[in-house]
């Protein structure tokens, strides 16, 4: 337990520059609070004491500003930044070394039983305001952009933006894991391409009518 608690402190230390020292960390950090108040959730829900599981989540929400379903999996050395308004549902599982923002949802889509929210696999990203909703896998290594609503799987080592969320390349070079501002717009891209399209399309006629005022002239 207590090597756990130094691992969940380490994190914070190396994915956000503002932290200073342990204590600051251990008393000022609402994300490690949650986290450590869902891990006591989560042993009274496995343990089907669902009303006392439910009592901790809702004093932790209230806390903290965060909403962690005590029915939720979350793997090793996860960090919820700043962290307020953060929903995660009750049948999310979420991988190793995952990175969330504020003002993320992992949630579900419907009234469906069962499965219903994402699994987030290891390495993961998801920046502030981002909402994944559904019963499906975000892969390995993935980014997800600010304010993106992402409703479809996410291959591994991919960087979704826009609404809905697409799919989105940037030189074949995955971004800095920290650098979640820095992310490529889908339709400025788009514009960019049709203005490449507009631009040979426009050196086709020059071309064109090039050649045919040639022809003109030596036919006269």
């Amino acid at each position: 337990m207590l090597s756990r608690m130094r691992e969940d402190i380490t994190t914070i230390f190396e994915n956000d520059p503002a932290a200073r020292s342990w204590i600051e960390v251990v008393f000022t950090y609402s994300g490690l609070h949650a986290l450590w108040a869902h891990r006591v959730g989560h042993w009274l829900y496995k343990r089907r004491l669902y009303t006392a599981a439910r009592v901790v989540s809702q004093v932790s929400r209230f806390m903290t500003g965060i909403e962690i379903h005590p029915g939720a999996t979350i793997g090793r050395r996860f960090f919820i930044d700043h962290g307020m308004g953060v929903v995660i549902g009750e049948t999310c599982e979420i991988g190793d070394n995952v990175l969330l923002y504020h003002g993320v949802t992992l949630g579900g889509s419907g009234k469906e039983k069962g499965k219903r929210h994402p699994t987030v696999g290891n390495n993961v990203v998801i920046s502030a305001g981002a909402k994944v909703l559904g019963s499906f896998t975000v892969g390995d290594n993935s980014r997800i952009g600010s304010n993106a609503v992402v409703l479809a799987e996410v291959p591994p080592n991919s960087t979704v933006v826009g609404i809905p969320g697409r799919v989105v390349k940037r030189d074949g070079v995955r971004v800095g894991r920290l650098e979640h501002g820095n992310l490529p717009d889908p339709v400025i891209e788009m514009f960019r391409t049709m203005q490449q399209q507009m631009d040979e399309l426009k050196e086709k006629v020059r071309e064109f009518e090039d050649k045919n005022g040639g022809s003109s002239s030596d036919g006269t």
